[in-house]
């Protein structure tokens, strides 16, 4: 429904309920009550559904009232936050409105928004803190390695830090730029006032908080050892932590799917007049790559994981080899949503780095299209490679040359992304501004991880190396080193338009220089770890690695240190200093930058007409990106190419 079928309808401003209503109404105490009702609910409608049964099936523990308590309590939680009050009001006559969309004050991000920049914000702070959880696990493990034999955890115990770090990471770093950035900013990049599914957007967000509370319940119910993988067999047989990790992760797919959906559906049908595909920001595209993605591999995550759920309650025998099942199948349609996983993180980041380098270098985006082909050509070939990550588990030989192929084939538009990278540099007036120190890196740090891809691509190497350290540094270097960066030259480049307040810039730039030295300094020695035969996943090793081992964790505890200055600079400049940032800080010619700060919820009074691309930096006589005063255009906002 467009916004003036919402306007028409949209009901007078009511008075403000009394504050009780607002402490017990459809909020977050609401819905945390819910939610843990919920939880003991479900659990004791799996018990008697468990003792109405011939024969007890699964594990030795109940997982059809741990599934069906996950289940009872994430209902519950959406209940209390008010997601069934617009069907309902729907099926009893009201008419429709947004009138969420409108809220004002701090009580709108505790509750269900539709304002999209609101789930911005939503998403940045549930983000961090569940990156700041994950990135604490990651100091407890290098704790443990500090010595050669068991000394803080037992190898039970250490098994499920490392499936817990990984997870978590993985869980949350997948909207850790879509979440935040592209929820608040694409729909104002293409001159809509909000998202094509407000509610849907919401929802997107408010199933991030419980799978990773569910997650971190893991530790409560035993762990999992399977890593962030959940490889069938073991999962079958694990405790009941390995519910928690499937319902928390099956969670994050569904988010995944209804993000991914969401944002082609905006860019698709909602685009200002003039926005034409070859004048849309490449973040925008990025964005697009990426929802493409989530879209097609999210959903075989979530049947996939189903999958496993169904065997350790059902007795079904999708995984179980002894019942006719096949292990192999789940690693196959695991690693077909897997490794599109890794772009689904990268793609964001090439948009972020590349949307910054021509703010800060002056200069247009050095081949636009070129830039767009790489993308598209990323995301055509991320579904062809999954089985790279199976060559040393028993595949037909026959198929390892197709995949090798292709493996090595997605570096080629890969490289079309550093072209455009270093030809946006070349001869540009730089500016070592915070957020350009970390885009930049990120092209040096991504390039170490996607060399050292190629011998992780080639069977003869990767299957010297698959069970190593080796892999653990290419895949840091690739994620932690590409996406992380990234989100934290997006955090710099938007976050002062976001909260209109700037960060402190000699904190920030103590925080860019030891994440950077450290982070190479924790993850460049464990490819010489690797080759040297240090094996994933084992608080154990040989005495000679101890040396390696040992700088490795103090270099990982000086990285934490300098997350921990990033975090110290943001309280510091949100709750004490409170310098108000400009409204165009940077001298960016982006849409977002052209409106004022704070941004007013409806974004635009009147819909932009664009009328010249986003990079336009030092071409004389060039237009202003957009005419902001324009009357709205009758029928809705889309575009034509």
């Amino acid at each position: 429904m467009s916004d003036v079928a919402f306007e028409q309808h949209a009901p007078r401003p009511a008075a403000a309920p009394p504050w009780w209503r607002r402490l017990i109404g459809f909020n977050l105490l609401a819905a945390s009550a819910l939610g843990i009702g919920g939880w003991f609910l479900g659990h004791w409608v799996g018990t008697r559904i468990t003792i109405g049964m011939d024969s007890q099936l699964g594990t030795d523990q109940n997982d059809i009232a741990t599934f069906m308590g996950f289940l009872f309590a994430v209902s519950g939680w959406l209940i209390g936050l008010g997601f069934l009050n617009y069907p309902l009001g729907r099926m009893l006559g009201r008419p429709p409105s947004l009138r969420e969309k409108e809220e004002e004050g701090p009580g709108r991000y505790f509750r269900l928004c539709t304002d999209h920049k609101v789930v911005g914000m939503q998403y940045f702070v549930t983000i961090l803190l569940f990156f700041l959880i994950a990135g604490l696990n990651a100091m407890f493990i290098r704790a443990e390695l500090l010595t050669p034999k068991e000394k803080l955890w037992n190898a039970n115990q250490y098994l499920s830090l490392v499936g817990l770090h990984g997870t978590m990471m993985l869980m949350m770093m997948s909207a850790a730029i879509l979440g935040p950035f592209a929820n608040y900013f694409v729909p104002i990049m293409i001159g809509a006032r909000r998202m094509a599914f407000p509610r849907l957007e919401s929802l997107s967000f408010w199933l991030v908080p419980p799978a990773g509370l569910i997650l971190l319940s893991a530790v409560a119910l035993g762990g999992f050892p399977t890593g962030w993988t959940g490889y069938a067999p073991l999962a079958n047989t694990a405790r009941a932590g390995m519910d928690a990790y499937l319902f928390a992760f099956a969670l994050i797919g569904l988010s995944m799917t209804i993000v991914g959906a969401n944002m082609l559906a905006t860019v698709l049908t909602m685009r200002a007049p003039g926005m034409t595909w070859t004048r849309l920001p490449i973040f925008v595209w990025g964005v697009i790559c990426t929802s493409v993605l989530m879209v097609l591999a999210a959903p075989v995550l979530f049947a996939t994981l189903s999958m496993v759920a169904l065997d350790r309650t059902a007795d079904t025998s999708f995984f179980l080899a002894s019942a006719g099942g096949s292990p192999f199948l789940y690693t196959n349609l695991f690693w077909f949503f897997g490794h599109p996983e890794v772009y689904i993180l990268a793609l964001p980041g090439f948009g972020v780095v590349l949307e910054i380098l021509p703010v800060f270098s002056r200069k247009p985006l050095w081949g636009y299209r070129l830039a767009v082909a790489g993308m598209l050509g990323v995301t055509l070939l991320s579904f062809m490679v999954w089985q790279h990550h199976l060559f040393v588990s028993g595949m037909n030989a026959d198929l390892r040359p197709f995949y090798m192929l292709t493996t090595e084939l997605i570096s080629v538009p890969t490289g079309f992304i550093f072209l455009n990278g270093l030809g946006t540099l070349w001869r540009g007036r730089i500016r070592f501004t915070v957020p350009m120190l970390f885009a930049m890196a990120f092209f040096s740090n991504f390039l170490i991880g996607g060399l050292s891809g190629v011998f992780l691509s080639d069977v003869p190497s990767d299957v010297s190396t698959h069970g190593s350290y080796f892999v653990m540094a290419h895949f840091h270097y690739t994620i932690m080193g590409g996406l992380v960066f990234a989100l934290f030259a997006a955090t710099y480049y938007w976050l002062p338009k976001m909260t209109g307040l700037r960060f402190n810039e000699t904190l920030a730039k103590i925080h860019f220089w030891g994440m950077f030295v450290f982070f190479n300094f924790t993850f460049a020695p464990l490819f010489v770890a690797g080759m040297l035969g240090m094996p994933r996943r084992v608080s154990v090793y040989s005495s000679s690695l101890q040396g390696i081992n040992d700088f490795v964790s103090v270099s990982a505890f000086l990285l934490g240190l300098s997350m921990l200055v990033f975090l110290i600079n943001l309280v510091y400049s949100t709750v004490f200093a409170r310098v108000p940032a400009e409204a165009n800080p940077w001298h960016s010619r982006g849409l977002e930058f052209q409106l004022p700060t704070p941004i007013p919820v409806r974004n635009f009074e009147r819909t932009p007409v664009i009328e010249s691309g986003p990079y336009e930096y030092g071409v004389p006589g060039a237009p202003p990106v957009a005419a902001l005063g324009r009357p709205a255009v009758a029928g809705g906002g889309g575009s034509s190419p």
